[in-house]
């Protein structure tokens, strides 16, 4: 029963789209006006749900044909006869009272937040965040708020090229070469160090799973790959596929991405048509979980290294040490598979014996894990 009805919510949100003939969708009475000549009122919009705002708001951009990442918005615009997407929509398109219109609706989504989100931070300006609304965040949500809250000044990030992109790409974002942090207010400031302090306390990784969506025009580097799970790495790396609407042979992955709200199944979609940065994102991660591999007979291994895997694939990560030593396998199974690989060489002779101390350790890690 419990993993039915966890399919049950896409299902009931996409049958609401579906069926909205029957009854009056709360944001009807707004979607037909010109929001590029029509204030929006606060009275109009305070009693709207979360998802009504954000439609509302894909109502603006849509005007101009921006093409949605996130599923309920773009399903609800396909839907609408005027909507003709765009692919080169531009933030420049949006006039000084779509703007306007704009802030009005993410102002109301943000005070709905049950915590803070990335895009909330100009409605936390005049306000202190408290522990309670801090919530928890990956390394790069950390990293974009705590930048937001500077960005809104017009503060450039040219020593982060994909921070400085990712605000580029936000309508509200005006770069202001004279930025002067001293110009924050107390309030900001009090903000600036409570989400410092809560980042330092949490988790130090620069990314995790989920957080592709900032790096879909950008390049990952080795170095903020550090610290991740082997779990987690081939979370990311398939979600750079997902996010093209892949569709997965393993249960486990399709149903993971099942559940994301971003997800768009696309039976048509091939991996080769992956490129540009996405392809190399792809490289750039499989070359690193390639070297955590290469590197298991000479450097210690963590069990947060190993948290997340399946069983299956934690005994074979502790059989692929002997193997490296070219250990023949009594599975036919096992055998074929590591003989695979370029690196295997059979060694009928091979005896424990050849092990180093840090083999043994991290075979006694990995069967402790299992």
């Amino acid at each position: 029963m419990f993993v039915r009805s966890r399919y049950l919510a896409p299902l009931v949100f996409i049958c609401l789209l579906a069926c909205g003939s029957m009854a009056q969708n709360p944001i009807d009475p707004l979607k037909d006006l010109d929001f590029s000549r029509t204030s929006l009122k606060p009275i109009q919009i305070q009693k709207l749900e979360m998802y009504e705002l954000k439609l509302l708001r894909g109502i603006i951009f849509g005007r101009h044909g921006r093409v949605f990442k996130d599923n309920e918005i773009k399903l609800y615009l396909e839907e609408q006869p005027w909507y003709k997407a765009n692919p080169d929509f531009k933030n420049s398109m949006l006039n000084d009272m779509e703007r306007r219109n704009l802030d009005l609706i993410r102002i109301a989504e943000a005070a709905k937040h049950e915590t803070i989100q990335p895009g909330d931070m100009r409605y936390w300006r005049d306000r202190q965040i408290t522990l309670r609304k801090l919530g928890k965040h990956s390394g790069a949500e950390w990293k974009v708020l705590l930048a937001e809250v500077e960005a809104i000044h017009g503060k450039r990030f040219d020593d982060e090229p994909w921070l400085q992109q990712y605000f580029e790409e936000r309508y509200w974002y005006f770069p202001n070469d004279k930025y002067d942090s001293k110009k924050l207010s107390v309030i900001e400031r009090k903000n600036l160090q409570m989400l410092s302090d809560a980042q330092k306390k949490q988790r130090n990784v620069a990314l995790l799973p989920g957080d592709m969506e900032f790096f879909e025009d950008r390049a990952v580097t080795e170095q903020m790959l550090h610290g991740l799970s082997l779990h987690e790495l081939r979370l990311l790396r398939n979600e750079i596929y997902a996010r093209h609407g892949r569709m997965f042979r393993a249960e486990w992955l399709q149903q993971y991405f099942f559940f994301q709200p971003w997800y768009a199944p696309d039976e048509n979609f091939k991996d080769e048509q992956l490129s540009g940065n996405d392809k190399l994102n792809v490289e750039t991660i499989v070359k690193y979980e390639n070297k955590i591999h290469q590197e298991l007979s000479t450097t210690p291994i963590t069990r947060a290294l190993l948290e997340g895997l399946f069983i299956e694939d934690a005994s074979q990560m502790r059989q692929e040490i002997y193997a490296r030593h070219g250990k023949v396998f009594k599975e036919p199974w096992l055998q074929k598979y590591f003989s695979s690989f370029d690196w295997y060489k059979a060694d009928p002779n091979f005896t424990e014996a050849s092990l180093t101390e840090v083999e043994k350790k991290n075979i006694a890690t990995i069967a402790a894990y299992e």
